[in-house]
């Protein structure tokens, strides 16, 4: 997703001079073609994720269209102060960029887990909130964050480097979509949890005979409240898969809205990290087994709650 990221904002700053990248001393062998192309609109702030927000939001007064960029961890925990007062209290035009989301960097320990930042965002005020599964998403959100304005948020994790997007849709901000259909088993997924939703999902089919679809919602906020609530009325399951804290991401913004408009499928359930941190070390594969997101886990604990 990062290549798609940064092939995308090389393109649209080449288009447009008044576009600035800035970057917390990070992005060997990625970001090179913004450095290169250019050096006049390349700020390296050094590892100093409080400046790198309050930089961004002084540029962004001055009429530019900033995107500021960090691991993931660093570029929300270390510098919120500065994102909520500096950017979003004044409606600034600052895309806060966050690579390695969820347990990307899992092998470099807690201080690395990225499992907040949803929760932490969605309750921004003027905070757009964007969690791509795979490149063709992270490509299609890059571009429309150029195109509008205002402060918003892009997690990049480890795309799959398939295709899965589907002729005739066009992504527009606050729209999710449906990736497999089915209608008796629903899977919303958000980022690295797509790929794990698709292999349920066929599992689900091949294994019990049960109709599963899979939708992805790459927009956590806005929120596609309309196909949330159109799919959750047809499900006899609903289920919500993500590599974040299960309090406050994607599960808490589909159990919202289908509180508030008074649908209830007969089983609900939310998948993510439980409410502890994860001590072990250990690559993405393994971290999201100990968190209890690993294929068969999920797998069984539907097969359970649905009866099958």
């Amino acid at each position: 997703m990062r290549s798609d990221f940064v092939r995308e904002l090389t393109a649209a700053m080449q288009e447009r001079s008044d576009i600035f990248f800035l970057t917390g001393d990070l992005g060997f062998r990625a970001l090179e073609p913004l450095q290169q192309n250019f050096p006049d609109r390349f700020v390296n702030v050094g590892v100093a994720e409080q400046n790198l927000a309050s930089v961004g939001a002084g540029l962004a007064m001055t009429g530019r269209k900033v995107f500021i960029y960090s691991i993931a961890s660093f570029v929300t925990l270390r510098c919120f102060e500065q994102i909520r007062d500096d950017i979003c209290y004044h409606n600034l035009d600052v895309t806060i960029v966050g690579t390695g989301g969820g347990f990307n960097y899992g092998h470099l320990g807690v201080t690395h887990h990225t499992v907040e930042d949803l929760a932490m965002f969605r309750a921004l005020p003027n905070m757009k909130v964007f969690c791509p599964g795979y490149g063709w998403e992270a490509a299609a959100i890059t571009r429309a964050l150029v195109a509008g304005r205002g402060p918003a948020y892009l997690r990049l994790g480890k795309s799959p480097g398939k295709d899965l997007s589907r002729p005739g849709f066009d992504f527009a901000v606050g729209r999710g979509f449906a990736v497999k259909d089915g209608d008796a088993a629903v899977l919303f997924a958000t980022g690295n949890m797509l790929m794990t939703a698709i292999e349920i999902a066929k599992r689900l089919e091949n294994e019990s005979g049960l109709s599963a679809g899979v939708v992805s919602i790459p927009c956590l906020k806005p929120l596609d409240r309309e196909l949330i609530i159109s799919k959750a009325r047809r499900a006899r399951g609903l289920f919500t898969l993500e590599e974040h804290n299960v309090i406050g991401g994607l599960g808490s913004a589909v159990a919202e809205t289908l509180a508030e408009a008074g649908v209830q499928p007969p089983v609900f359930h939310s998948f993510g990290i439980p409410d502890t941190f994860i001590a072990a070390v250990g690559n993405r594969a393994f971290l999201c087994a100990q968190a209890g997101l690993g294929t068969e886990t999920i797998l069984q604990q539907i097969k359970e709650r649905m009866k099958i």
